[in-house]
C-alpha cells in the first residue's frame, strides 16, 4: 500500500515498516538501493541491529558505538553523528507505530563514479529501517528448547573478515544451515576449523559446564546481547570464562543457549543426535532468560521513544 492510499480505518499504513533511504522515509515495501551499490555487490557493508521492546530501545548507545567502531575499521564515513542516527532511527520506529520492532542501521561503501574501481571515490550511503520484531525462535519454540548441529563449515577466518565488524558475509552460516536442515536440526553453529566453537547465523553462544558459563572469545562478533549476558551472570555470582570453547567440551555441557537481538536467551536442548542436559531448558538458561526480559522494563538498558 503506497503512502497516497487511504488505509482501511484505523490501520496504519506503515505498520509493516518504514524505511530511511536518501534522506526520505517511506513504507518498507517501496524501500530501494541502487544496485550499483557496493553494499549490494561486494557485501561491503557493515550494519546494526537494535530492538525496541514496549516502546523502549533496549541498549541503543552499544548499539551506536558498536556500528561506528565498524564504520571506522571499514574506513567508511557516516553521514549523519550519532544523535542524527538516534533520531532517524527513532523517527522510522515513530512512524511505524511499532512497540516492538527490528531496527536497523546500515552503511555501505556507496557507487564509485563511472569506471573507477577505487573504494575511497565512493560516497557512503546511510540507510535506515524499522520493521516487526524478528525471532531466531519465539517464545513457544523456546518452552522445548532448539535443535542445534555442529557444522562441519569452517568459519570465516577473522584474518580475511574481521567479524567484531557486523556484516552480510553470510556464504558460511548459510551452507552451515542447510547442512542442518538436512541433518533434521533447526540451527547451527561453526568451528573455526581447528575444533574449536566460534558463533551461529546471527547469534553468540553459551555452555554451562560444571556451574561455569564459556563463551568463545574469538571468531565471533561481540554480541550486545552477549555483553548482556555476561553482566547479568556476574550479578548472580555465576562465573563466566570468555575463552576457548571446544566443540567436545560443548557436547559435555550441562546447558546450552544462543544470544541474539533476535530473540534473547534461547535454549538449545539438542546438540546433532544428543539431549543437552536433561532435554529441557535448564535453571541457569531459564534465569538469565527472565532476567534478560525483565532488563527491558526500564532503567539503565532502555531508551524510551517519545510516540507523539
Amino acid at each position: 500500500m503506497s503512502q497516497l492510499e487511504t488505509p482501511p480505518e484505523g490501520l496504519n499504513p506503515l505498520a509493516d515498516g518504514v524505511a530511511f533511504i536518501d534522506n526520505e522515509y517511506m513504507p518498507i515495501a517501496e524501500a530501494r538501493i541502487p544496485l550499483t551499490d557496493w553494499g549490494f555487490l561486494r557485501s561491503d557493508v557493515t550494519y546494526d541491529v537494535v530492538a525496541v521492546w514496549g516502546g523502549g530501545f533496549f541498549r541503543l548507545r552499544d548499539h551506536l558505538d558498536r556500528f561506528f567502531r565498524g564504520i571506522g575499521k571499514l574506513r567508511m564515513a557516516a553521514p549523519h553523528d550519532r544523535d542524527g542516527i538516534a533520531a532517524i532511527l527513532a523517527e522510522c520506529v515513530c512512524r511505524s507505530g511499532l512497540r516492538e520492532a527490528y531496527v536497523e542501521m546500515i552503511l555501505t561503501r556507496g557507487t564509485p563514479p563511472p569506471g573507477s574501481r577505487d573504494p575511497r571515490a565512493c560516497e557512503n550511503r546511510f540507510y535506515a529501517m524499522a520493521i516487526p520484531y524478528v525471532w531466531i525462535a519465539p517464545p513457544e519454540k523456546q518452552e522445548q528448547g532448539l535443535h542445534m548441529i555442529i557444522s562441519g563449515v569452517p568459519r570465516i577466518a577473522p584474518e580475511s573478515v574481521d567479524p567484531t565488524v557486523k556484516n552480510f558475509h553470510w556464504g558460511d552460516m548459510v551452507k552451515g544451515l542447510f547442512e542442518a536442515y538436512e541433518r533434521g536440526g533447526e540451527t547451527v553453529v561453526l568451528t573455526d576449523g581447528k575444533g574449536n566453537i566460534t558463533e551461529g547465523p546471527g547469534f553468540n553462544l553459551f555452555a554451562s559446564i560444571g556451574g561455569r558459563l564459556v563463551t568463545p572469545a574469538g571468531g565471533v562478533l561481540l554480541g550486545i546481547t552477549r555483553k548482556t549476558v555476561i553482566e547479568l551472570a556476574a550479578s548472580l555470582n555465576v562465573k563466566v570464562d570468555v575463552g576457548t570453547l571446544t566443540e567436545r567440551e560443548l557436547r559435555q555441557a550441562d546447558e546450552i543457549f544462543i544470544s541474539s537481538t533476535a530473540g534473547g536467551i534461547m535454549p538449545v536442548t539438542r546438540l546433532d543426535d544428543n539431549v543437552v542436559g536433561d532435554g529441557g531448558p535448564g535453571p541457569i538458561t531459564l534465569r538469565l532468560r527472565q532476567m534478560y526480559w525483565d532488563a527491558h522494563d526500564g532503567g539503565k538498558y532502555v531508551t524510551r521513544i517519545d510516540y507523539g
